[in-house]
């Protein structure tokens, strides 16, 4: 924090000999939201900002109470246009590449935009760095996705109501995500690329909800970057006609900074949390994307939001002993 930006009295009670309190890595819903928090707790904050978020691609946020439909980015520029209004809080490029523990603080290693390397101290450390979407190998999936090709029904699924839609994937999870889908229109196709491992419970299930299954492979999705995704183009030269496909993609951590310190993680390569957003890493805490359970925009601020009041708790029981 630049040296000219005086701090209140109530932060210099204790001031530990680290370069923050707390440094947030991640400039996402998630890290913005503890910055806030953290800020109006008078807390010395640094926020790397690594790049564009996930859902970067994706035309709007939805389901984002007072911000139903704002832009990704116009989200993030609202956020950190309230956060120059707290002096104790730093929002830097950064892109965090390294992290150790000792018994008093947290030691991180950052890339600059200058190509520059920046070693930073912190008491407590945040993980807000999200996931990568692991798409599968098919023409159109990625230059589809966020604008027909979808990952979340409660995310998109009020845009593409009542239109042709498809859910792509096998066994027990498209199941469950094509009866999911059902829920916004009737018209649902499965499309499985080749055998799709289905049950016959499953299938059965799925017929009862008048969704069908096609198995054949797919050879591409098919469309245009003005009017999107328009058809499935199978192998054997069948067009299915749809006007949004949702996939629930395997992910994996966008950094492995977790791993570096031999955070616990779940079967799904997901941080694990406490209730207090801490991992198994005294001091490291982790919020949004990057721990398991729903990914939203809005749960991911609320995240932070709790993960940041449980750091100052911390802080400040350390601090008053």
């Amino acid at each position: 924090m630049p040296a000219s930006v005086p701090l209140p009295k109530a932060a210099r009670r204790l001031r530990p000999a680290t370069d923050y309190d707390v440094v947030i890595i991640g400039a996402g819903s998630a890290g913005l939201s503890a910055a806030l928090v953290l800020g109006r707790c008078l807390r010395r904050v640094l926020v790397c900002d690594g790049g564009a978020p996930r859902n970067d691609p994706s035309p709007a946020v939805w389901g984002f109470f007072t911000r139903d439909g704002v832009q990704p980015s116009e989200l993030l520029r609202l956020g950190l246009e309230q956060l120059a209004a707290y002096p104790s809080v730093e929002v830097c490029p950064l892109r965090a590449t390294e992290i150790s523990a000792s018994d008093q603080c947290f030691t991180i290693i950052a890339d600059t935009e200058a190509s520059r390397t920046r070693s930073i101290t912190a008491r407590k450390v945040l993980l807000a760095t999200g996931v990568e979407d692991e798409l599968p190998p098919l023409e159109g999936m990625r230059e589809f996705w966020g604008r027909g090709v979808l990952h979340c029904p409660y995310c998109h699924g009020w845009e593409v109501r009542d239109r042709a839609l498809a859910v792509y994937g096998r066994g027990k999870g498209v199941t469950g995500l094509a009866l999911l889908v059902s829920r916004w229109s009737k018209e649902v196709v499965v499309c499985t690329d080749g055998p799709g491992g289905l049950t016959d419970k499953a299938r059965q299930r799925l017929q009862r909800q008048g969704i069908k299954v096609r198995e054949e492979p797919i050879e591409r999705l098919d469309g245009t970057k003005k009017q999107g995704l328009q058809h499935v183009l199978f192998k054997n030269g069948d067009k299915l006609v749809r006007e949004a496909l949702f996939v629930h993609p395997h992910q994996h951590q966008r950094t492995n900074l977790a791993e570096q310190l031999g955070c616990r993680l779940n079967s799904k390569g997901a941080v694990w949390t406490d209730k207090k957003q801490q991992t198994s890493v005294p001091g490291l805490y982790a919020a949004g994307d990057t721990t398991a359970g729903m990914q939203q925009a809005i749960l991911a601020a609320a995240e932070g939001s709790l993960a940041a009041i449980m750091i100052n708790e911390k802080l400040t029981k350390e601090e008053c002993v």
